[in-house]
């Protein structure tokens, strides 16, 4: 019944738009010449063409977006160099983004520069995210705590919407089927009539889900169906005063019966944009987010409720801001805000909030020709933690028009999360595996125990409840860039160093074969390596490009206990007992020594058709210390071996407005297999080939 009506919108839509055909415009898709005015807004919260900027900066665009075929956010990141979400094996059936080795309790996700909230089982969900109506995606690499606070000491992804620049109603409507019964439908309307402009977005999202256990009773991702409808007024009030405001709302279920499990995601953003002159701008942006999650788990036999977790978090931030250009290149920039949060959560002892106050200041000049300075800083006071100054430092010099060196320094600090402290979580919807808090992790590991859900335990029950302590870090970012004709190569070297990491550990594993997850303070840790990026026109309409990391990610303290000789691990094929040396020292859970893209784009604007092969590959990793040392070396049997994902898609134009694409991502059928599964089951780390196929209405 609701495939049926997902159908008949589309029908609707679609027959009502043949009316406005005289209004229609055509959208040409051929690869674009280099344009060196692109701009991006996330690395210096100012305009700034992206070739100039001395900061590690990525720009998604809106055609690899189209082309590619994905409808999510993760799926995309998945396949920008340095960025990796993290499969289902390390964490349950939840996914996080990570950028040079830092994991993504790090990384905030803005929208349209306001953060996206709501990480109530660990990671932030980047999958509830539709991207129909997105114009770019700006991902800045290392600190950005000198702008955005805390939560950005290892990188900012912001989300660009599409802004209306048409008199006349254009837009698109789509439908896209995929394997596991994966139907998604897409309206997207943009107009602007003089100084008004206004857009409309829905998406709606349903799967049958999949299973990573076939050995097991259930699905490890049940099926769910979600709606995301957003709203954007623009307003060109005057000369001097612009107006911007944006409404959007998500609501996901998943089909648990009998139990329940719902999440609701809200965004109200008002932001007014004052000129009083040529050299000066001022913005006042109000900012409130709500995000709620109920579910319910029932007795199957007399319909008792076991487990009732309700998350409901709001967040509220007004911020003015404002910027004066001395010439240019000459920019400074000062803002403050004030951030008010709540969170009430079943699972928590009580209700928590809290709140800041926070300045920041940043100057962008060029105190000669080819040479750009950003220099800026943050200054935070939280009501439950010290004040702290994030402080940064970004320099790119141009050696000549085609050359480059960057590189930038900053700091941050993090003091651990409610979340991190007090969560008490067991997602039903995600396969059954458990997330708790520094604080209450002994008596939910007991808990487990008593209700005979425990297989065994991957700590010393002598570390459980030990307390966690505040974080802090320094980043670097070294890099040479060069650009010529249709040839630009970038190679970034970074190094980031934190003291007392906060990172999640798997403390046990249960009877089912997932895993309960806690939190542990990694006293000095670091990551650091480097990214190379190559991009070049091999014909008019084909492009190339390819992308490497390299990552080497350390606990300190366990490095110098092996230089002291005092760390042991037993040898499977020998079963003898062996000291360690550096070489046998693997370095941090879930990360991958090597990762590698390579992206080949192609057109033939004869036919109106374009293709792309897309390739990913992610190096070994292990999931946990197995063998009881304290670290993960070599001789753990928890590594995940080296995969490598292949996705395709063909599109063509039909007539002059329609268009279809297929596709097909992992398309040689890589499954894997989670090393952590029971010795007579099976987990898998990915569903397998998904096939695609899309229709598109374009006016």
């Amino acid at each position: 019944m609701i495939l049926n009506k997902n159908y008949f919108l589309i029908i609707f839509l679609l027959a009502g738009q043949v009316f406005l055909r005289s209004q229609e415009r055509m959208r040409t898709d051929s690869i674009p010449t280099e344009n060196l005015e692109e701009v991006v807004v996330t690395a210096t919260r100012t305009l700034r063409q992206l070739s100039s900027l001395p900061l590690p900066v990525t720009l998604i665009s809106r055609r690899q977006l189209q082309q590619t075929g994905v409808i999510r956010l993760d799926e995309i990141l998945d396949e920008q160099t340095g960025i990796l979400m993290t499969p289902d094996a390390t964490i349950g059936g939840g996914e996080g983004v990570q950028i040079q080795g830092i994991s993504s309790d790090y990384i905030m996700v803005l929208i349209d520069g306001v953060p996206v909230v709501g990480r109530s089982s660990g990671n932030l969900d980047l999958s509830r995210l539709a991207i129909g109506n997105i114009q770019q995606v700006e991902i800045v690499k290392g600190p950005s705590s000198s702008l955005f606070g805390s939560e950005a000491l290892g990188g900012v992804i912001n989300i660009i919407t599409e802004k209306p620049d048409s008199e006349d109603i254009s837009g698109q409507v789509s439908h896209r089927s995929a394997t596991f019964n994966n139907q998604n439908t897409s309206v997207n309307l943009n107009q602007r009539r003089g100084k008004l402009g206004y857009s409309l977005f829905a998406d709606r999202l349903s799967t049958d889900g999949y299973d990573l256990a076939p050995l097991q009773d259930g699905q490890t991702i049940n099926p769910f169906y979600n709606y995301t409808i957003n709203g954007r007024v623009f307003l060109e009030a005057s000369e001097k005063w612009d107006i911007f405001a944006s409404a959007r709302y998500f609501f996901q279920e998943f089909d648990v019966s009998p139990d329940s499990s719902e999440e609701t995601d809200t965004n109200l953003h008002l932001r007014v944009t004052q000129n009083p002159g040529t050299k000066s701008n001022l913005q006042y942006e109000v900012y409130f987010t709500r995000y709620t999650t109920n579910e319910q788990i029932e007795d199957p036999v007399n319909s008792d409720t076991l487990i009732e977790n309700d998350f409901d978090q709001r967040l509220l931030r007004p911020e003015i801001r404002y910027n004066y250009t001395f010439g240019p290149g000459n920019t400074l920039s000062l803002g403050a805000g004030y951030n008010f949060e709540t969170l009430d959560r079943s699972l928590f002892r009580e209700q928590v909030s809290f709140e800041s106050q926070y300045l920041f200041a940043q100057y962008d000049f060029k105190p000669a020709e080819k040479l750009n300075i950003i220099a800026g800083a943050r200054f935070d006071h939280h009501s439950e933690y010290n004040a702290q100054l994030s402080p940064k430092l970004s320099v790119r010099y141009d050696i000549n028009p085609a050359l480059a060196v960057k590189g930038s320094i900053g700091s941050g600090f993090k003091a651990p999360d409610f979340r991190q402290l007090y969560l008490d979580f067991s997602n039903v919807a995600g396969g059954g595996y458990s997330v708790f808090g520094k604080e209450v992790e002994s008596e939910g590991i007991e808990r487990l125990r008593e209700n005979d859900e425990l297989a065994s335990l991957q700590v010393d029950a002598s570390e459980l409840g030990d307390p966690l302590d505040a974080e802090s870090s320094v980043g670097y970012n070294l890099g040479i860039t060069y650009k010529k004709g249709g040839l630009s190569a970038e190679i970034n070297l970074f190094r980031n160093d934190f003291r007392n990491l906060i990172d999640t550990r798997i403390l046990a594993t249960k009877n089912n074969g997932q895993n309960v997850f806690g939190y542990i303070n990694r006293e000095r840790v670091f990551t650091q390596g480097l990214e190379t990026d190559l991009k070049v026109r091999l014909l008019d309409n084909l492009e190339l490009s390819a992308g490497y990391q390299l990552l080497f990610a350390y606990d300190k303290d366990r490095l110098e206990d092996i230089e002291n000789g005092e760390v042991f691990a037993r040898d499977p094929q020998t079963l003898e007992t062996v000291r360690l040396d550096r070489s046998g020292y693997f370095g941090l859970e879930n990360r991958s020594r090597h990762a590698f893209n390579v992206k080949l784009f192609g057109e033939i604007p004869k036919w109106k058709a374009n293709a792309n092969l897309r390739a990913v590959y992610r190096g070994r990793f292990g999931i946990t210390d197995r063998n009881g040392n304290g670290l993960l070396d070599v001789l753990d049997d928890s590594f995940v071996q080296g995969y490598t994902l292949v996705n395709l898609s063909f599109g063509k134009r039909l007539f002059e407005h329609y268009s279809v694409q297929i596709g097909a991502n992992n398309v040689f059928n890589f499954q894997g297999n989670n090393p952590l599964a029971a010795q007579d089951g099976e987990v898998l780390i990915n569903p397998g080939t998904e096939i695609f196929a899309k229709i598109n209405f374009q006016f």
